[in-house]
């Protein structure tokens, strides 16, 4: 397997990995970065983005990794298809293997993997993705400001969700598959005591409605087998997030979810010369804004990190 050294190798081409490697880059540390399974992340299926700061007329999600892709190739970025199948973090330089047939030793890595929402998997729901679904009402829930909407989801994430549409929505029909929520109980006193909030206990979603986007909801009794359709123009999910970190188990301590643990304050891990940025470390604000302003201090904690392990390795040598 032909090997390849590199002084920063970045992980993940979201908004973490890009703002990553615009600072590695202008440190001069040349970083290698490899996009992934989904170039550019979660925003490539984001219509538009109004809430991230330079963009006054807002920005639509795939263009604005676009931009973030030609300002890091800018600095010196080598931006690369490909996906990282396997990491070895046994020993220094650490290794990662490419499409299973490049292995690259890195001095160090910088993990900007991001997180998936989950979906429920029906049709409608990603035909209608942009269109008025969403899985993530903070950034969206602007666009349907005096409007109805539906929301999925019985736990904290769904809750908060729930309660933060309430404040710029008509209505918010909540669907919950069984007949109690998962969500702590003062979150569930929030969503009980918004008069704008309707929960509907033990109901599922059969399809979202609309052909170019979205104009209702139908959904079904799980007891009764009753269905109906909500008059309703956005639909989210929010029934949780999967960090994309499977291949770092093993070697990085992680949340029973999957998200890597961090020193807080930083983005070192648990391996020295081992960084994790954006949405892989974070499951509370999940915004490209976050993500960006992480991708940073990863990049400048891999900076210094890098500086610290040359001095070692010339004192070493003397």
């Amino acid at each position: 397997m032909p090997t390849e050294r590199v002084k920063v190798l970045i992980i993940g081409s979201g908004p973490a990995g890009f703002t990553a490697a615009i600072y590695a880059a202008r440190a001069g540390m040349k970083p290698v970065l490899y996009q992934g399974g989904q170039p550019g992340g979660q925003l490539t299926i984001t219509n538009d983005v109004e809430n991230y700061p330079g963009y006054p007329d807002g920005v639509i999600g795939p263009q604005m990794m676009v931009d973030f892709q030609k300002q890091a190739e800018r600095f010196g970025t080598d931006v690369r298809s490909g996906m990282i199948t396997s990491v070895d973090f046994s020993g220094w330089p650490h290794k990662v293997t490419v499409d299973e047939r490049t292995e690259i030793e890195a001095e160090a890595v910088i993990i900007s993997t991001g997180a998936s929402a989950k979906w429920l998997g029906i049709e409608s729901e990603q035909r209608l993705n942009g269109k008025g679904v969403s899985a993530c009402a903070v950034c969206d829930g602007f666009f349907f400001r005096g409007q109805d909407v539906v929301i999925v989801g019985a736990g904290d994430t769904a809750a908060e969700e729930a309660s933060y549409l309430s404040k710029i929505v008509n209505k918010v029909y909540m669907l919950v598959r069984r007949d109690e929520m998962r969500a702590s109980k003062i979150m569930q006193q929030r969503v009980k005591n918004a008069p704008n909030i309707e929960i509907l206990w033990n109901t599922e979603t059969k399809e979202v409605l609309g052909d170019e986007e979205v104009n209702g909801v139908k959904v079904v009794n799980t007891q009764t087998g009753e269905e109906q359709v909500l008059e309703a123009q956005g639909f989210f999910v929010a029934i949780g997030h999967k960090p994309n970190t499977d291949i770092f188990k093993g070697w990085l301590d992680m949340d029973e979810q999957g998200y890597i643990k961090t020193i807080p304050g930083t983005s070192k891990t648990n391996i020295p010369g081992v960084f994790a940025t954006g949405d892989a470390q974070d499951k509370i604000y999940r915004q490209a804004v976050t993500a960006a302003g992480s991708g940073c201090m990863g990049a400048l904690d891999a900076e210094k990190w890098i500086a610290e392990k040359e001095v070692e390795m010339q004192e070493a040598n003397a």
